[in-house]
C-alpha cells in the first residue's frame, strides 16, 4: 500500500472514531466499541505493518534528539509515528468520554477537551483533567456523615 494512501486511510479511520465519540450520547456502547477497540485496533495493525516493513531501514533511534530525527526522516517510520498518535489520542478520547459519563460530566462540556485531544493530544488530556477536577469540586454533593473541615 503506498504511504500517501495509507496516511489518508489512517486519517479517515481515526476521524470515524472521533465522530463516534462526538456522537456518543446517541449510542454510547457502540461509540466505545468503535473508539476503544475497532478503530485503535485497526490503527495498531497499520502501525505494526509499518514497523515491520520499515524499522530495519532507519539508522535512527530513541537515544537522542538527533537519533529521533534520523528515525523519523524515513517516510514510512514518520507515518508509523503519526498512526501511533492517531491510535493513542483516540484511545485517550474514549477514556475521557467514559470517565465523563461515570462522573456525570455533561457531554457538551467534554467536547472541547475531545477536540483538543484530537488536535494536540496531551493538551486535551490536561484540559479534561482540569474540567473533571473542577466538576468534582463544584458539583459533587456532600457525602452523608461528612463533617466539613474548617481551617484556622
Amino acid at each position: 500500500m503506498p504511504l500517501d494512501f495509507t496516511f489518508s486511510l489512517a486519517n479517515l479511520v481515526a476521524a470515524a472514531g472521533w465522530m463516534a465519540l462526538a456522537l456518543s450520547p446517541l449510542r454510547p456502547r457502540l461509540a466505545q466499541i468503535v473508539a476503544t477497540r475497532a478503530v485503535p485496533g485497526l490503527l495498531a495493525a497499520i502501525y505494526t505493518g509499518l514497523i515491520v516493513l520499515f524499522w530495519h531501514e532507519s539508522s535512527g533511534g530513541f537515544g537522542s534528539l538527533d537519533q529521533l530525527a534520523a528515525l523519523f526522516s524515513h517516510r514510512g517510520l514518520l507515518l508509523a509515528g503519526w498512526v501511533h498518535y492517531l491510535a493513542f489520542d483516540l484511545f485517550v478520547g474514549a477514556w475521557q468520554v467514559r470517565e465523563a459519563e461515570r462522573s456525570n460530566v455533561p457531554h457538551l462540556a467534554v467536547l472541547p477537551s475531545l477536540l483538543l485531544t484530537f488536535m494536540f493530544g496531551p493538551i486535551g488530556l490536561l484540559a479534561f483533567l482540569g474540567l473533571s477536577a473542577w466538576m468534582r469540586r463544584h458539583s459533587a454533593p456532600p457525602v452523608q456523615g461528612d463533617i466539613p473541615c474548617r481551617s484556622s
